[in-house]
């Protein structure tokens, strides 16, 4: 009896263990202030070894572009496209034979803000993204965020 009750003990940590959700893409959020009324929004995503996310204008038949989108502020306004600082890595996808474009390691999307006037805010919004390593995609994550303007 003691000896199937290890076995059962065992098999369910086994289980528990496999069962474990995979975060390989790991976001900070924080802003940069330019002047009185101007300010960088940066959404980086740091991204484990093996791992990578696709870019913001991916359009191929698999994966699902990083998209960001910033909920509606009273106060101000986005200012221009999102820029990102990172170099994405372009290849022939070996399953469907299409180029696919994506980002490993680091990178950060940044987006300018113009308020208004000086006074403090929280900008907030989602930013959706799809991890991929070379055997499997993870399901489409979204996570959301919220960044004080000071």
């Amino acid at each position: 009896m003691k000896k199937i009750t290890v076995l059962l003990a065992v098999s369910f940590i086994m289980l528990g263990a496999s069962a474990q959700i995979k975060t390989p893409v790991l976001w900070s959020f924080n802003a940069k202030k330019i002047d009185a009324t101007t300010y960088e929004l940066h959404m980086t995503a740091s991204i484990d070894h093996g791992w990578h996310i696709y870019t913001i204008d991916h359009s191929a038949d698999i994966g699902v572009a990083t998209t960001i989108a910033l909920k509606n502020n009273p106060l101000g306004a986005a200012s221009g496209k999102i820029k990102v600082n990172g170099k994405p890595v372009s290849m022939k996808d070996p399953s469907t034979g299409e180029m696919v474009k994506f980002y490993e390691g680091k990178v950060d999307f940044v987006q300018v803000i113009k308020l208004k006037s000086p006074v403090k805010t929280t900008y907030s919004g989602e930013v959706e993204f799809m991890a991929c390593d070379d055997k499997q995609c993870l399901p489409p994550t979204t996570k959301e965020f919220k960044i004080a303007l000071q």
